[in-house]
């Protein structure tokens, strides 16, 4: 059984507040990586067709034995395929890729705003949610203007925006506009890439007063502020560690010290810029 706690997205969907991320895991070693996730007690997997391994993860979630009504399956749309005809075509390869008749959530994976197709391409997610293909939609890497526009021109808010985020990095503003519209915050690199954040001595100083690790001060952290947080690692340990994460609460103190890390550090590509297609 799964400990991992739900939020409820704002279509009434509910999600698994902890997953397992596999980016850059290739896509022969996916398998077996998800598989142990899975084991270890996760039940949401996001993956993305950029990431070339959603063949892979859709063989460990079958082989799994988990009921699919327990599974929680997410993958994205690529920037090549930006615009309607473009992305429903890419839906189809990745559900087929994935072997599922239906996914959990489907993301635009990001505006890439000099190509001016995110809005197209929100209206085939829309189709595709229409079409009850997938549970639920939403985005990846969008700024407050291009949320802005999706608000403006289009019938569905999305139900997640996945963006980089870590105590290094925490998109504040971003977040306060995710609270006021009832979109989900969900954190990729949410360990900070093993890029000296978790080196950190304020994050030392949690750890050892809670008797944890480093990794799971900071996962500990995206959970009691409300994140959805999906770490990766091929590691079995750590994939085990990162989920052992519900047994122990941050303290005021603790949140105070976290909170005051923001650097405002950005470790990958900036939105309003990045359009590697």
């Amino acid at each position: 059984m799964s400990k991992v706690p739900a939020i409820t997205l704002n279509n009434g969907v509910t999600m698994p507040q902890l997953g397992y991320g596999v980016w850059q895991v290739p896509d022969a070693q996916a398998e077996t990586a998800v598989r142990t996730a899975l084991e270890a007690g996760y039940r949401s997997v996001d993956t993305a067709a950029a990431y070339g391994n959603e063949a892979g993860t859709g063989r460990a979630l079958a082989s799994s034995g988990i009921p699919r009504e327990e599974l929680f399956a997410t993958t994205k749309v690529w920037n090549n395929h930006h615009g309607y005809d473009s992305t429903l075509r890419a839906f189809d390869t990745s559900l087929a890729k994935l072997g599922l008749e239906q996914l959990d959530l489907y993301l635009i994976h990001w505006p890439v705003p000099s190509r001016d197709l995110y809005v197209d391409t929100w209206r085939a997610l829309e189709k595709l949610y229409a079409d009850g293909l997938t549970r639920a939609i939403g985005v990846c890497n969008f700024q407050p203007a291009h949320l802005r526009r999706l608000l403006d021109e289009t019938d569905i808010v999305p139900a997640v925006n996945q963006i980089e985020l870590h105590p290094h990095f925490q998109q504040a503003e971003l977040r306060a506009f995710h609270a006021e519209h009832n979109i989900a915050t969900e954190a990729w690199s949410p360990l900070g890439q093993g890029r000296g954040l978790l080196d950190d001595p304020t994050i030392a100083t949690i750890a050892g007063r809670h008797g944890r690790t480093p990794a799971q001060i900071v996962l500990r952290w995206h959970l009691q502020i409300g994140d959805v947080a999906i770490p990766k690692s091929v590691t079995p340990s750590r994939i085990v560690e990162n989920i052992n994460v519900f047994d122990f609460e941050l303290d005021a103190d603790d949140l105070a010290a976290l909170a005051g890390m923001d650097t405002g550090t950005r470790l990958g590509p900036d939105p309003d810029t990045f359009d590697m297609i």
